[in-house]
């Protein structure tokens, strides 16, 4: 059993801030992610997509966010359990019991769901052989673009995800794009981009076309894709992407006996607290009256919600707000030297 003055539930953008904010007014905390890497949605969706509304920041990706908060947090070596779910959440004498997918257990008074839109899964291919090759030769999300360079990659897709790795992988790569319908839902300007160099020849662009199969002993060799008209053809290919979106579910959320709007969690706006004593929800997942989809009301919205988690964390201290500019016992948590 892990006891920490909280646990944070998600390692996007808002989850890494409100350990940040956490451990700078001295409470322990640990993160737990389903997903396999640090980062929620700025790695799994647009890692190389500029960001254009972070504050001081003109701009940035997805991934140089991500490291950014990263490098914030070393100071305080927070513990993450990647590729674990949290599946069970009991109150126990006013402690919260937490069990996740792989039988970790945490004790904390607090627990911070920054679950970005809850856990998701991306939209895969109907064609079951696909599964023989997934995380091999079919990929749903790129970790390394490296691993394409000087192959033939065939991507399925019609959003800005495929049309950006379209161009992406053009540079190093044999490119198919090819897409169920003659009309793109990328933006237009990145369409035209996509369609240029499809007329340049670096990018074989085949619409109304859907995959029918995927042949291959040990390696990919081979996709065949049908037409609307119902007229087939064969492509050579190594790999295989597609973007067809993702499936959006809260999972074992629903399960915790919090109030729910949809998909989203209502919380005060004093606390970001839930219905639930000790339970907060911030980041996408949480919704209240004028609230923005934006990862700088995430990280004012985690700000507020690990200052209440002092109350029940250190029921016998009292909070005493301090500036990161003058308060050397900050700068001693943050290994500042110096005044």
């Amino acid at each position: 059993m892990i006891k920490t003055d909280a646990l944070i539930i998600g390692a996007g953008p808002t989850g890494l801030f409100t350990a940040h904010q956490l451990k700078l007014i001295g409470l322990d905390c640990e993160i737990v992610d389903n997903l396999d890497k640090i980062g929620g949605q700025c790695i799994e969706l647009y890692p190389d997509k500029p960001i254009y509304d972070i504050p001081a920041i003109p701009e940035c990706t997805g991934e140089e966010l991500t490291n950014n908060l990263i490098t914030q947090l070393k100071p305080f070596n927070i513990k993450f359990h990647l590729n674990e779910r949290v599946d069970e959440v009991k109150n126990k004498d006013g402690m919260w019991e937490v069990k996740t997918n792989k039988d970790t257990k945490f004790n904390t008074p607090n627990i911070i769901i920054a679950g970005g839109v809850g856990s998701f899964e991306p939209r895969k291919f109907p064609v079951k052989e696909c599964e023989k090759f997934e995380n091999k030769s079919v990929f749903y999300s790129i970790k390394d673009k490296t691993i394409f360079k000087n192959k033939t990659v065939s991507i399925f897709g019609g959003g800005d995800s495929a049309l950006d790795w379209a161009i992406e992988l053009s540079k190093d790569c044999k490119v198919n794009l090819i897409h169920r319908r003659d009309e793109f839902r990328a933006a237009q300007s990145t369409v035209d981009k996509a369609k240029e160099l499809a007329k340049q020849g670096k990018i074989n662009l085949l619409t109304k076309y859907q995959l029918k199969n995927i042949t291959g002993s040990n390696n990919l060799e081979s996709i065949e894709i049908e037409r609307e008209d119902k007229s087939v053809k064969n492509l050579k290919t190594d790999f295989v992407l597609g973007f067809f979106g993702l499936i959006m579910q809260l999972g074992p959320i629903a399960n915790w006996g919090l109030n729910l709007d949809k998909k989203t969690i209502p919380v005060d706006t004093e606390k970001f607290e839930t219905n639930q004593k000790g339970i907060y929800a911030v980041g996408d997942i949480c919704t209240y009256p004028g609230k923005l989809k934006l990862i700088l009301s995430g990280f004012h919205e985690g700000a507020l919600a690990a200052r209440a988690c002092f109350k029940l964390a250190r029921p016998n201290e009292k909070y005493r707000f301090e500036f990161t500019t003058s308060s050397k016992t900050i700068k001693n948590r943050l290994g500042v030297k110096g005044d």
